[in-house]
């Protein structure tokens, strides 16, 4: 992935369209709860600042679905960058429109904008040809640093790349130098942490990864698939029956490649999906009709250790239990914290396993989280990111 960065292109002066993932939580008053995202977009946009750039930034919030909808507004963010930098980010009112570009045009070097959200328009999703060039007549080189949207081919992500010269941030750089060297150039033992509820969600990155790990450890929902698929009963536990044939091929795969695919042995167990609920844990062997499987048990917690101490490379992506609820956490803190110990590469893929690690407290400990869910996805897979692909070599 030997992609341009802002480091091999002349910037001096120059008007740069920078797409960011500012997709971030926010509570009923539109108070930002999580600026993660934000500050991962702070050293891009300050290397610009420093070579004196005109900055017009973008990203989408939400799912508005091609329309203007207030509460998707991105004008929180452009107080938050704006306390975050103490400098002034002038806040478009719409994308394309006569305000944006009037703003744009009169943007002086060493200034900062933001555009409104980019969704607001069905254009945007649809990578229309239009709105992409459009949305490039208001600059001069198109910088993407939003590993998060990375893999959507959508006008502000891939769509722009063919009206202005396209090279990456830092934060992407970022992202494709630890995941890329994970999988083509690991330090060994290679260990992978799946977890998460579905088979059918990760089935493309098991099958990847046996290519690759030395040892895959599989927990969360969707190990009661692989419990059912070697004919044991799981009560109520989450099991996609239709991806049994899958759960049984990775298995085999894993015999195959000589890789050690590692399963709970023990499961923590409820009467019903709420936080209090009565527990217990059992062997995963003798789930009861009626309860269901919620988490990994204290002899799975300790096997699964005893290997990640091994590793010098860990990915993990996917919590191995329902960590929002208190008492069905502890097989993901559990990892959070093992991980945090180790000396080797730990890189955590975004969404739920990154909310667990911070959850935890313990993002400073982790060599890398990927600000990307889907996106680390898709490319522990294998894929090809269109946001990335569009960029020079």
């Amino acid at each position: 992935m030997n992609k341009k960065t802002i480091k091999d292109i002349d910037l001096k002066n120059k008007k740069v369209l920078v797409r960011c993932d500012f997709n971030v939580p926010m509570d009923e008053e539109k108070n930002i709860t999580d600026n993660t995202r934000i500050v991962a977009a702070l050293p891009t946009i300050n290397y610009l600042l420093e070579n004196n750039c005109a900055i017009i930034l973008c990203s989408h919030l939400g799912r508005p679905k091609g329309e203007v909808k207030p509460e998707y507004s991105l004008k929180p963010i452009a107080t938050e960058i704006s306390k975050l930098l103490n400098k002034e980010v002038v806040m478009a009112k719409d994308v394309i429109g006569e305000d944006a570009k009037e703003k744009a045009s009169n943007l002086q070097q060493g200034q900062i904008m933001l555009l409104e959200n980019v969704r607001y328009h069905k254009e945007e999703t649809d990578n229309d040809p239009e709105f992409s060039k459009q949305l490039a007549s208001m600059a001069e080189i198109y910088v993407n640093d939003a590993f998060g949207a990375a893999h959507r081919a959508h006008s502000s992500t891939a769509g722009v790349a063919e009206y202005l010269p396209a090279v990456s941030g830092f934060l992407i750089e970022k992202e494709l130098e630890f995941l890329g060297n994970a999988l083509n150039n690991p330090e060994r033992p290679f260990v992978a942490i799946m977890g998460g509820a579905k088979v059918s969600d990760k089935i493309g990155v098991i099958d990847s990864l046996l290519e690759k790990v030395d040892t895959l450890i599989i927990g969360g929902g969707m190990a009661y698939t692989f419990f059912k698929a070697q004919g044991y009963e799981v009560g109520n536990s989450i099991c996609e029956i239709d991806k049994l044939d899958l759960a049984k091929q990775a298995m085999e795969k894993a015999k195959q490649k000589g890789v050690k695919l590692m399963l709970p042995v023990d499961t923590k167990i409820g009467k019903e999906f709420k936080p209090d609920t009565e527990s217990k844990t059992v062997d995963w062997t003798e789930i009861p009709e009626g309860w269901e499987g919620f988490d990994i048990g204290e002899k799975s917690i300790k096997m699964f250790e005893e290997e990640i101490k091994k590793a010098k490379t860990v990915v993990w992506n996917g919590p191995v239990g329902l960590f929002e609820f208190d008492q069905f956490a502890i097989g993901t803190n559990s990892i959070a914290k093992v991980l945090s110990e180790i000396e080797a590469t730990t890189i955590i893929g975004g969404g739920d396993s990154a909310a667990a690690v911070r959850k935890a407290g313990l993002e400073d400990k982790m060599t890398h989280i990927s600000t990307g869910g889907g996106a680390s996805l898709e490319f522990l897979e294998g894929k090809k990111l269109p946001g990335i692909e569009c960029l020079q070599q």
